[in-house]
């Protein structure tokens, strides 16, 4: 089942968000200072791709620097537009499990650093 939902998760929102990451990821790279975020940008598009069948478990005060600086420049725009696309989503009850995926990852983008995704 969870090979079916990544699939279709792909085709209607995880190659958008995906490409946000890797986009987001990108720009953080173009300074020296912004590597590290980039580089956790482009962990996250692999899991933004293919959410289905893992678990994520948030240990956010291992960062506390970097997670609020993420969240001043990047991290709240990424996480605005999964919760919107939530939204989207639950208005019907087939898309409730697509919601549910991206409200959890829009909780992982607020605050990407010492998260653990199994």
């Amino acid at each position: 089942m969870k090979t079916i939902g990544n699939i279709l998760w792909f085709l209607f929102t995880g190659l958008g968000s995906c490409l946000a990451w890797l986009g987001t990821g990108l720009l953080w790279c173009i300074t020296v200072v912004g590597i590290p975020f980039g580089l956790q940008c482009f962990k996250m598009a692999g899991l933004y791709a293919w959410p289905f069948g893992k678990d994520v478990k948030g240990n956010f005060g291992k960062h506390p620097i970097a997670n609020v600086i993420w969240f001043i420049f990047g991290g709240f725009g990424l996480a605005l537009s999964m919760a919107v696309m939530g939204l989207l989503w639950c208005v019907t009850v087939i898309g409730i499990p697509f919601g549910l995926q991206c409200f959890k990852l829009a909780k992982l983008a607020l605050a990407p650093f010492g998260a653990k995704v199994n």
